[in-house]
């Protein structure tokens, strides 16, 4: 298994070390294993799930709600059915978010149509 420096994850992710450290902090990423010298070594699970948390914080899954799915995964598959309904919920928030965005998109190429019109 590979071995990742804080700074190739945070080429890799795009969060800032103060970001993971924050992470690290509250929860959401499970305790890194250190070296020698004390330093944080990640593994390919880490920036995998640091994936995941990207693509919910991107999307706009609350804090405390990444950290509730990030404790059901470690507390074992009988919280799948529970992991279900929490991304469930959350897809459904996502897919509101994509049709609010669309409205406003036609909105704007209303817009543009109009001053295209009014400029000829």
């Amino acid at each position: 298994m590979s071995v990742y420096t804080p700074r190739q994850v945070v080429e890799e992710t795009g969060f800032s070390l103060d970001t993971l450290r924050y992470y690290e902090r509250i929860g959401l990423l499970e305790s890194i294993d250190r070296n020698a010298a004390g330093q944080r070594r990640f593994t390919e699970k880490d920036v995998g799930w640091l994936g995941m948390v990207r693509c919910l914080r991107d999307t706009g899954m609350p804090v405390a709600e990444m950290i509730r799915f990030a404790e059901m995964i470690r507390e074992g598959d009988h919280t799948v059915h529970d992991r279900i309904a929490l991304l469930e919920a959350h897809d459904r928030r996502v897919q509101e978010q994509v049709e609010n965005l669309r409205e406003r998109q036609r909105a704007i190429r209303n817009k543009i149509a109009y001053y295209r019109s009014v400029a000829d």
